[in-house]
């Protein structure tokens, strides 16, 4: 008997250990982040602010600052962003899902290409091309970059979930005289909505916290909240630095939460398929 309380007792001691390294690792630097943004004196060899306030918090929210223009811009290049890649992932999507294309492996491949080399490599030389034709230093130019990296999420998704969607449901409603048009908006669409939304999260994330595409195409002219937050840290203000990636971190959380409501698991079964 006291070998098995020995033994429970093992047990729940490395489960506790597991959670607290885990809790550590996910929230620790989320921690950091917090104390830096009401940390008005820090300094070593202190391990804690020296002191504490709201100081740059006022700072970052000013109207005349630059961050609720950054985050204006940010907010208004993600939603065009999701505004492009739906214009594309819809069609595209439902041709993946429904027609019989040849080389369909080959195109979903396709839109995985962006993420297959490095960014850095690709950026730099869009970001030639962008000047050649004028389009370095504008939203327009931003928005194109952002799309381009968006469409694997997009097009991926959208033909998950036009796949997931029972086809009986759409010769349902030809039968009784809907056109194919009339079918796709009435029946098809609606029931593709949640992933399409889940789709549209995913790229409004993901064109928000952009970097590397923003700073070879859009700088100087365009600044985001990333831009604004990398500047900050390489400068040494770790507060408006922190403040700045907090911001960013709350869309975050709370789309996710939303996507894991209308991202099932028979949507999430036929992605790649």
């Amino acid at each position: 008997m006291t070998m098995l309380h020995l033994s429970t007792f093992a047990r729940r001691l490395l489960q506790g250990l597991g959670v607290g390294l885990f809790a550590f690792f996910l929230l620790g630097p989320l921690a950091n982040l917090v104390l830096w943004s009401v940390a008005e004196r820090w300094y070593t060899p202190f391990k804690l602010p020296v002191t504490y306030g709201t100081k740059y918090w006022e700072v970052v929210f000013r109207p005349t600052g630059d961050a609720m223009t950054s985050l204006t811009t940010s907010v208004g290049i993600a939603l065009a962003v999701v505004v492009v890649t739906l214009i594309v992932s819809v069609p595209a999507g439902y041709a993946l899902a429904r027609l019989r294309l040849p080389f369909r492996a080959a195109i979903m491949l396709l839109f995985l290409l962006p993420q297959a080399f490095p960014s850095v490599a690709i950026y730099i030389n869009v970001a030639r091309i962008f000047y050649w034709i004028g389009l370095n230093g504008t939203v327009i130019g931003v928005v194109l970059v952002h799309s381009v990296h968006a469409l694997v999420y997009s097009v991926w998704i959208a033909a998950a979930a036009f796949s997931s969607i029972d086809q009986d449901l759409e010769w349902a409603a030809r039968n009784i005289g809907a056109s194919p048009l009339k079918t796709f908006v009435s029946v098809t669409l609606p029931l593709a909505a949640p992933g399409l939304v889940a789709a549209s999260i995913f790229v409004f994330l993901e064109s928000l916290d952009e970097f590397t595409g923003t700073f070879f195409v859009g700088v100087p002219q365009v600044t985001t909240l990333p831009l604004l937050l990398y500047n900050a840290s390489m400068g040494g203000n770790y507060q408006v630095a922190s403040i700045t990636a907090l911001i960013l971190l709350v869309p975050s959380i709370g789309f996710m939460l939303i996507i894991e409501r209308f991202l099932k698991g028979d949507v999430l079964s036929k992605i790649g398929r």
